[in-house]
């Protein structure tokens, strides 16, 4: 049901943005401290701000209203992905290849859930290579938690 929403969303929202050089990053749909919420992810070159938020979100709520995919009473956000973004799609992982990032594993791996290191990018079989201590490092999709762009200071 989850993932039905999300797609259905997406294919909603995607023609708006597509008039406005703005990337769909990810779409959303979670339940937090019992309230609903509808996040939708956006990215364009040189950075997302306030305003392009805004003007999404403008346009798109009386979509999302009209063709009514989600039963429940939710928040709409349209945002940033942040800094420290996930990196979730295919083109995420070769866009940001040469980026720190950061990694939690299912399971650990010589001992340790959680480990930094350089995106080196996708392999030809789809397999996410990390370059960890000067040593290269294949991880399937499906063993990882969460991988996003390290914040560096």
């Amino acid at each position: 049901m989850k993932k039905n929403i999300e797609s259905i969303v997406e294919e909603l929202v995607l023609p708006v943005l597509d008039t406005k050089d703005i990337e769909l990053v990810d779409v959303e749909y979670v339940k937090e401290a019992g309230q609903f919420y509808l996040r939708i992810y956006l990215e364009k070159e040189g950075g997302i701000t306030l305003n392009d938020c805004e003007a999404v979100s403008r346009e798109i709520n009386p979509i999302l209203d009209e063709k009514d995919p989600i039963e429940e009473n939710y928040f709409l956000e349209v945002c940033s992905p942040g800094l420290d973004r996930p990196l979730k799609k295919e083109k995420d992982f070769i866009r940001y290849a040469g980026r720190d990032v950061e990694i939690k594993l299912y399971k650990p791996l010589n001992g340790t859930k959680q480990l930094e290191g350089e995106l080196v990018g996708l392999t030809e079989d789809k397999k996410i290579k990390v370059i960890i201590d000067n040593n290269e490092v294949e991880f399937d999709k499906k063993d990882i938690a969460i991988i996003r762009l390290a914040v560096k200071f």
